[in-house]
């Protein structure tokens, strides 16, 4: 693992964020802005749940950070910084939107993106495949419910960590990663997606969704799910040679602290000279 120094800035050819969640109070929008500062590329992917409508109509929770990671966004799309954005189940409104661009910024429901090594993914949000882990309407409500009640407990311990000096630590993906039946889930939705990939004749797919970010080989198919802004602080990021990398933020749970980026080789953290490949994304 090679982590970054807080000054480094962060050259790559593509970059995916998603399940941000702005307007929630479980965004970490601090540490996205962190990253956003340093990141320089050529296309940002957002793919669904950047903001949570669902959350609002609830509670409505915007801080000024929540503002600076919109205009931040919308500073980088003006720096000719391609911005495609796939709209999530937590902020489907948007999705009628779909097939408008607006300045660099451009809406649809999903993407096909080339690799400059030639490889193509499906680029979409996932909640489609909700299907494969037998979700009714009432149980995507039950499971809404109990995981932000996991957030809510996990705030309330990690506030008792940094009070102790310790790092963030995650109760939901202890939950994922320890309790069968979530693990079962993850699974079955992992199959779908990579069934979903290979009947459309593609190499891989990038999604979202499960807040809970993996790069996985399942025979010639590759799943890629760039994580989350309310937990994992995850992003996915394709170098100039095309090979895919999670980058991870890694800090001492204090939100005024810089942030580690870690997970990524050396040669993403400096500029790259660029390939012969164009860089190219089909939208659908």
């Amino acid at each position: 693992m090679q982590a970054l120094n807080a000054e480094d800035r962060i050259h790559c050819r593509t970059v995916w964020i998603s399940d941000v969640h702005l307007g929630s109070v479980h965004c970490k929008a601090e540490a996205l802005l962190q990253l956003l500062d340093r990141l320089r590329c050529e296309r940002l992917y957002l793919v669904g749940d950047i903001v949570d409508v669902w959350a609002m109509r609830r509670r409505v929770h915007w801080p000024e950070t929540h503002n600076q990671v919109i205009r931040k966004l919308l500073k980088l799309s003006r720096q000719q910084m391609e911005l495609v954005y796939i709209p999530g189940n937590h902020d489907q409104n948007f999705r009628e939107f779909a097939g408008n661009q607006f300045g660099q910024l451009r809406i649809c429901h999903n993407a096909i993106h080339r690799t400059a090594d030639g490889r193509r993914f499906l680029v979409t949000h996932g909640d489609e495949l909700d299907f494969a882990v037998r979700y009714s309407r009432l149980n995507r409500v039950i499971g809404d419910v109990a995981y932000n009640v996991l957030m809510w407990v996990s705030r309330w311990i990690n506030r008792a960590r940094e009070i102790a000096g310790k790092p963030y630590w995650s109760l939901a993906k202890w939950v994922k990663l320890h309790v069968a039946q979530a693990e079962e889930a993850i699974r079955a939705y992992q199959h779908a997606a990579v069934i979903l990939a290979r009947d459309q004749g593609l190499d891989g797919i990038i999604c979202g969704h499960l807040h809970h970010p993996a790069i996985e080989r399942h025979d010639s198919i590759l799943y890629c799910n760039d994580g989350d802004w309310v937990e994992s602080c995850t992003a996915l990021i394709e170098d100039f040679s095309g090979q895919l990398h999670l980058l991870r933020g890694v800090g001492d749970g204090d939100a005024s602290s810089p942030l580690l980026f870690a997970d990524i080789p050396g040669r993403v953290a400096a500029p790259a000279a660029r390939t012969d490949h164009p860089a190219s994304v089909g939208v659908r």
